[in-house]
């Protein structure tokens, strides 16, 4: 069998189908979760963005890490502001890139998502072995990493890579 086929399919076809359903899953189990907190997931990913980064991170940083682009970042971002979860704080390195910080309010709407994740959590332990888990979030850590350095050698715009 070729390097690059798992049984019956290209390895990178099989992990992107299963990333794509799990990511369905997610979403499914999570939407009560979602439509109380009233954010959008763009939202809800530029708001765990800002939890994490440690510094706090700019616009343009967070977008590159996560591999989309500043204008979509921008926009959740001003959305977050104006719901007072966020701040924009001035940035001593670049005077119109703003950093972003977590704001009291967006603390609460964090760890409300953060309780239901340990909820699940704890409903999946049984029939979840943590060191497979471990070794598979490595592994897709792993082949993220691959691809951000494929794409530098092609000369692609270079992902930022982890904030926080």
């Amino acid at each position: 069998m070729p390097v690059h086929e798992l049984p019956g399919r290209p390895w990178p076809v099989e992990l992107l189908d299963e990333l794509l359903r799990l990511h369905g899953r997610f979403k499914t189990t999570f939407a009560d979760v979602r439509l109380q907190t009233g954010l959008n997931e763009t939202e809800l990913m530029v708001l765990n963005a800002v939890a994490q980064a440690k510094p706090s991170a700019t616009v343009s940083q967070i977008a590159r890490s996560i591999g989309t682009s500043r204008q979509l970042i921008q926009k959740a971002a001003n959305a977050l502001r104006d719901a007072g979860l966020i701040e924009m704080l001035d940035n001593p390195g670049h005077k119109r890139a703003s950093l972003l910080h977590m704001a009291p309010r967006g603390f609460a709407v964090k760890g409300m998502l953060d309780q239901a994740a340990v909820a699940l959590a704890d409903s999946l332990a049984p029939t979840i072995d943590l060191g497979e888990l471990a070794a598979a979030i490595e592994a897709l850590r792993k082949v993220r990493r691959a691809l951000e350095a494929r794409q530098r050698q092609s000369g692609k715009p270079e992902p930022a890579g982890d904030i926080g």
